[in-house]
């Protein structure tokens, strides 16, 4: 006589459309999705092995997956229980002192290990390496821009300048940069459009004919950019810009401008016209800073879809390509917006300064006593 098949697997309706979604998944493991498919089949009231016939693996798997769910739930489905799947080649020891040696030494003549080196240096497979650098999270094929300020009021400028981008109250808050020497590169051959199976392409090399400076200021609450680009980048050209602003700007209304260290800024002509305008505010942000200065971000933007990849036979079309992104972008302007709070920023300078200060004087107590 026919044994009578198990009762259907019951799943609520969470668990049923989460190992509906786990089922159909290209990035987690095969493991994971065989047994959410299992699962699914199971609360259809399949035998065990029917199930095992679809899914294309032994009835004893299916109903062992079967039984752990009913026992644990969904939240340790594809977790391998203690002493069970593959042993570790390496001891402990060994991926600590791999760690150890990828952190605090380089190989000879060189900057930073490969998976390679590091794989002949400890006598195990690079495979082996690149598991315990990508458990680890470490990556010494990749290196970061990075300087900690040394502005003696960096504290008191950032907060300044975090507090307009987060509370900007009615005033008009602007940032204010400019992105000088910007060349006008003409390429030696034409480009070859893209088309399936290659990117388009480009020289490397170039004819240069000449460059312009683009003054620009970005409305932190709008996201709009007022901007001119202008022969030289001197404090009468900047004078010149505040004028464009102080007409853009309806009258009446405060204008705060954030601004770099450069000295053009802090001209005594510009003074004096600040003077003069009263409504202007000027905010400095803090030297070695510019990340904080959220134009910055807008001019990789036009650097990146408008510049680097055009070819311009003269200042005159580098301006037009300037001028066109400039009136495209304001079409449809994005506000940039600013969420990180002045104090986490000063708590990360804290930690990298004790790290700097490890690094070069030793003199942890010393750091930490200013800090």
């Amino acid at each position: 006589m026919p044994s009578r098949p198990p009762a259907a697997l019951i799943l609520s309706d969470e668990q049923r459309a989460y190992l509906a979604t786990l089922s159909k998944s290209q990035t987690e493991s095969h493991r994971l999705v065989l047994r959410a498919r299992v699962l699914l089949l199971a609360s259809t009231g399949l035998a065990n092995t029917e199930i095992a016939e679809q899914v294309g693996v032994s009835r004893s798997s299916v109903i062992a997956w079967r039984e752990r769910f009913s026992d644990e739930g969904i939240h340790r489905l594809g977790k391998v229980r203690p002493g069970r799947g593959r042993k570790p080649t390496i001891t402990a020891e060994r991926v600590e002192g791999i760690v150890a040696d990828t952190v605090r030494t380089k190989p000879a003549g060189q900057t930073h290990w490969s998976c390679r080196s590091m794989a002949r240096h400890a006598g195990v497979g690079h495979a082996t390496v690149q598991r315990i650098w990508s458990a680890r999270g470490l990556k010494p094929h990749l290196v970061e821009t990075f300087k900690l300020s040394n502005d003696k009021h960096f504290e008191e400028k950032l907060i300044d300048v975090v507090g307009l981008y987060l509370h900007p109250k009615k005033a008009v808050v602007l940032c204010v940069d400019e992105k000088s020497q910007i060349q006008a590169l003409n390429r030696t051959q034409a480009s070859l459009p893209m088309k399936k199976g290659r990117a388009g392409t480009m020289t490397h090399d170039y004819k240069r004919n000449g460059t312009t400076t683009l003054f620009a200021a970005l409305n932190v609450a709008t996201g709009a950019v007022l901007g001119a680009c202008l022969p030289r980048h001197r404090h009468e050209e900047f004078l010149r810009f505040l004028h464009m602003i102080d007409k853009d700007v309806a009258r009446g209304r405060a204008v705060h401008l954030i601004v770099d260290n450069y000295g053009t800024h802090k001209h005594e002509d510009v003074i004096t016209w600040l003077t003069k305008h009263p409504r202007f505010h000027l905010h400095f942000i803090p030297t070695s800073s510019s990340w904080l200065n959220l134009v910055e971000r807008w001019f990789r933007e036009l650097t990146d879809k408008a510049i680097r990849r055009g070819s311009f036979t003269s200042v005159a079309e580098l301006i037009d390509a300037i001028e066109s992104y400039l009136t495209a972008y304001n079409n449809d302007p994005t506000p940039l917006v600013w969420t990180t709070s002045a104090e986490s920023i000063l708590e990360k300078v804290k930690r990298g300064r004790v790290a700097l200060a490890e690094l070069t004087t030793g003199s942890l107590q010393a750091v930490v006593a200013d800090l």
